[in-house]
């Protein structure tokens, strides 16, 4: 009679640190409940693209450590720890868990460093289009805010994949390749090979290239396109 009825029923899990890395559904039905902890973190932000990045719908498996359980009742904690280690039948030690946990930590970035210049890239596109819209009479400047679209898409382009079909077409970017990456990294817990370690890098120098041509047409070409903009009473794009 006294069971939780009303009101969120919360349970959490909590590191050595007590930072709170899981979240689970808590049911309120009588009897006995089982809640399942995947010992999987969030999975990180892709950007978005025409084919499925099916490695990074996975978080990383969280390390081996003490973690505490916190179920929260009417604003009422109850807690009890919980010990999390490997596998008996892994030919690995802990030290080498830790690199491949640290080597998904940093692919994971890179997802999410890829996912914020895409936000950047879309912004400015759909700017581009709003205005391309309120041009449709002027087809000289029409053209030229066109033109530049073109030239942020192609910066797109080098990130995601914009065919469906990923390998059967032949087109694979950045996304696809962090992708096939972070899937390998995540296959086998034991230490990483040094040259998944040097993809990451290289990787991620394929992204400040990017990012670098993308500044350049913030700098150089965005504001010789708005000046063209203002000379027909058109709102700069931002």
């Amino acid at each position: 009679k006294s069971r939780h009825l009303f009101g969120k029923l919360k349970i959490e899990v909590l590191d050595a640190s007590g930072k709170v890395v899981d979240s689970l559904p808590a049911s309120k039905r009588p009897g006995l409940n089982r809640v399942t902890w995947s010992m999987h973190e969030k999975p990180p932000r892709v950007p978005p693209a025409a084919q499925v990045a099916s490695a990074g719908t996975t978080g990383p498996r969280v390390l081996p450590g003490t973690y505490t359980v916190r179920m929260t009742k009417n604003d009422k904690p109850y807690e009890m720890k919980l010990a999390v280690g490997l596998d008996r039948r892994d030919k690995f030690s802990e030290a080498d868990r830790k690199a491949q946990y640290d080597a998904a930590q940093k692919v994971k970035a890179l997802f999410e460093d890829e996912s914020a210049l895409m936000d950047r890239i879309l912004v400015l596109r759909a700017g581009l289009a709003k205005s391309e819209q309120g041009l449709a009479s002027d087809e000289t400047t029409g053209k030229a805010v066109s033109d530049f679209d073109g030239k942020v898409d192609a910066v797109r382009k080098q990130i995601v994949a914009t065919t469906e079909g990923g390998a059967i077409t032949g087109e694979e970017r950045l996304r696809e390749h962090t992708d096939q990456l972070y899937g390998a990294i995540l296959s086998y817990e034991g230490k990483p090979a040094d040259y998944q370690i040097a993809r990451i890098d290289s990787l991620r120098r394929e992204l400040a290239d990017a990012a670098k041509d993308f500044e350049g047409l913030l700098t150089n070409e965005l504001p010789k396109l708005n000046d063209q903009l203002k000379a027909k009473g058109q709102p700069a794009i931002e």
